[in-house]
């Protein structure tokens, strides 16, 4: 059975982040990724990139053919995998234990996701009582780097008079993380769709008792668990 304890990382940080960033792209499109894709979620160059890919290549981290897109092998996905596990469980560190919001922890974690010892991560796991989700909702990868899988979707999906409880974010971003908090929408909350308009796709809802109209771009960025 794979584990990371048995892997060898000796990457750099960008080489990290890079197949972070193609995992991520990955599995959301499900099919090889563009060179221009990875530069937009990097916020970089595509020449940049190319270059890059071409050094997971030789290393045999990533598939990559010109104008078809780029791909992870079995231990490039590991390895991303792997610092996936790290930076989430920093993430609830933070939060559970240096009072840090949710909005605060995602740039920390990602200087604190490239610390190397597999020790340490696996001890974090342990102290932390091994947590399934990160404070957004997100998965936590355990140490055979296996997800938990949920049969979840985008509220903006529901209809009315259908009841789910909120359990992620699609968009992570700070104002938008922000605007829950000041909202008082949080993670775990009971709710109910109300009524939804024709006109702009806004909703109403019933979150823990009280009504709230929300914005499509809101509904669309929640993730939410229907009730059996």
């Amino acid at each position: 059975m794979f584990t990371f304890d048995s892997m060898e990382i000796d990457l750099s940080q960008a080489e990290e982040n890079y197949l972070k960033a193609i995992y991520s792209l990955f599995v959301v499109a499900n099919k090889a990724v563009s060179t221009n894709k990875i530069a937009e979620k990097l916020n970089t160059k595509a020449s940049s990139v190319t270059d890059m890919v071409k050094k997971l290549s030789e290393k045999e981290l990533v598939n990559y053919v010109k104008y078809q897109g780029v791909s992870l092998t079995t231990e490039g996905k590991n390895l991303a995998v792997h610092v996936i596990r790290k930076h989430r469980l920093w993430e609830v560190f933070l939060v559970r234990h240096l009072g840090f919001k949710w909005d605060e922890v995602h740039e920390v974690a990602e200087q604190l996701e490239h610390v190397k010892s597999v020790k340490l991560t696996n001890g974090l796991d342990a102290f932390l009582d091994f947590p399934k989700y990160d404070p957004h909702g997100d998965p936590i990868p355990d140490k055979e780097g296996n997800f938990i899988k949920r049969n979840i979707t985008i509220l903006s999906s529901l209809k009315i008079n259908e009841e789910s409880k909120i359990v992620g974010v699609k968009d992570s971003s700070s104002a938008f993380l922000k605007y829950l908090d000041n909202a008082d929408i949080k993670l775990g909350a009971e709710i109910k769709v109300i009524h939804k308009e024709n006109f702009d796709n806004s909703m109403m809802l019933l979150i823990e008792g009280q009504k709230i109209s929300i914005s499509q771009q809101i509904s669309s960025n929640l993730y939410v668990k229907q009730n059996d």
